[in-house]
């Protein structure tokens, strides 16, 4: 899920799906109920790109539902389902 989130919010010429270097899923397991998934990625920059462009997932049918957020303190970014 988080490559596809990633390859969604990318443009064709970058590769930001190469730079994540950790995901945790958070919480529980619960019926119909989404888990936060936490990414760690390799670079600062790659954050930064994913935060400018995450707007393009709100026009898009299938990940319209999902949220990224910021994690300042692992320099990397929150993905809420």
């Amino acid at each position: 899920m988080v490559k596809t989130v990633i390859k969604q919010v990318q443009d064709s010429t970058q590769e930001f799906d190469q730079e994540v270097e950790e995901v945790i899923r958070l919480g529980r397991c619960s019926e119909g109920g989404g888990r936060p998934l936490k990414v760690k990625m390799r670079s600062q920059g790659a954050v930064e790109e994913i935060m400018t462009r995450k707007g393009k997932l709100a026009n898009d049918v299938d990940h319209k539902e999902i949220w990224i957020k910021r994690d300042i303190f692992t320099g990397g970014f929150w993905i809420l389902d």
